[in-house]
């Protein structure tokens, strides 16, 4: 059952938005610093994130040494907070964010208002929905993204479809693999229109080994259908072609889920979707930080976790000594985004390194400048959405983060 509206604090030193890994994780750890009161606000029924319905491996090796699914790994990381002394509140939505720093929650029983001296924002990602995508064809059911399809599956144990299309190829799209496999649906096949699988390896042996076809260089152009898919027409370099299926599981093209941030005013950044940050996670306004797949679409539940202890002691630190001035901006050229995007240089960052992803494929000179002198750089292939990474430079002096191809 969710905690009512009526029996939350009026304030807390710090309250966290958001009870997925990298909220949670920094929960505990505030806890383990000597916060005093660490709250919780998770607007769903149950706290743990996106992994509460993803019902395979691997998960929890760096975080508690042994392997463990999806739903798992969520209740031991809510059960660690708890134990720390957090207060997790589920069922609570908050609605603004207003200087303070304050925050206006909403539930079932009504509205209120909390008031804290440091709001940890860790929102998650949201995949790309078919409207955003502009597949045309009919509307019928069965059209899904990769969180519904877990949610149904392992959430409701229930099969939507036996035989869809699986457009994309990112790391969650073999989630939805490994979800239809769990659920006995055999998947006609998986499509993706780049030139080359999205996720590392090993992953793209997984549509090979489970007998599912994977079509690269592939669309889909339209969704055919009136109560329940039909069939699916696919973009390819032969043209159109009609391929019957009973679903389409839309997955990937993550974006930050930042309506928050945007609405409460704090600075968001064009290339990542999510609010603009130094490296002690800190946003544009003060009180207010962030940390996870908020920051960036996407990472591993591992990395968010991480990045939220990592935060989690600069909060701390900045409860005690003050927080430090927003920084100077860094510069970007040829590449989709830099993270942080700012640097304050006070204290030990919580983001340790500049995390830097291409918007296409090139071969080029990837290098890290200040005051236009390269201090670290590497000739590489980057790739679309795949990590890449340069140190934090010393404070001081104009840094930029530079592409050239070439």
């Amino acid at each position: 059952m969710a905690d009512p509206v009526s029996a939350l604090p009026a304030e807390a030193d710090v309250v966290i938005v958001g009870g997925g890994p990298a909220g949670l994780a920094a929960a505990a750890e505030l806890k383990a610093l000597g916060v005093s009161s660490v709250l919780v606000l998770e607007r769903d029924l149950e706290a743990g994130g996106v992994p509460r319905f993803c019902g395979h491996s691997p998960y929890g090796l760096r975080e508690f040494r042994r392997l463990l699914r999806g739903p798992a790994y969520a209740r031991a990381l809510a059960a660690a907070a708890r134990q720390a002394g957090a207060d997790i509140r589920t069922g609570v939505m908050v609605v603004a964010l207003h200087p303070g720093p304050v925050l206006t929650v909403t539930s079932d029983a009504g509205e209120a208002r909390i008031a804290a001296r440091a709001v940890l924002l860790a929102t998650g990602v949201r995949e790309t929905p078919r409207a955003a995508r502009l597949i045309g064809g009919t509307k019928p059911g069965g059209v899904m993204v990769t969180g519904a399809l877990q949610s149904l599956v392992y959430g409701a144990g229930l099969r939507p479809f036996r035989a869809p299309v699986i457009l994309g190829t990112e790391l969650v799209a073999f989630s939805a693999l490994l979800t239809c496999r769990h659920a006995g649906i055999r998947p006609v096949a998986m499509v993706d229109p780049g030139t080359r699988v999205t996720a590392r390896q090993p992953a793209p042996a997984l549509p090979r080994l489970l007998g599912v076809p994977l079509r690269l260089s592939t669309g889909i152009a339209a969704i055919e259908g009136r109560d329940r898919v039909e069939a699916v027409v696919l973009s390819t370099p032969k043209g159109p072609e009609r391929l019957a299926a009973d679903g389409v599981v839309v997955t990937g093209q993550f974006r930050p889920e930042a309506f928050l941030p945007r609405a409460g005013g704090l600075a968001v950044d064009p290339g990542t979707g999510g609010p603009e940050v130094d490296e002690g996670g800190r946003c544009s306004e003060p009180g207010y930080y962030a940390a996870g797949n908020l920051l960036r679409p996407v990472e591993t539940a591992g990395w968010c976790w991480a990045e939220g202890r990592a935060v989690a002691r600069v909060i701390a630190r900045d409860l005690a000594e003050g927080a430090a001035p927003r920084g100077t901006r860094i510069g970007v050229a040829g590449l989709k985004y830099a993270l942080p995007q700012r640097l304050s240089g006070q204290g030990a960052p919580a983001l340790r390194q500049f995390q830097i992803r291409a918007d296409h494929g090139a071969h080029g000179r990837l290098g890290l400048r200040v005051d236009g002198h390269e201090i670290a750089g590497r000739r590489l292939s980057v790739l679309p959405e795949r990590r890449l990474t340069l140190p934090l430079p010393a404070p001081g002096g104009r840094v930029d983060v530079v592409f050239e191809e070439g």
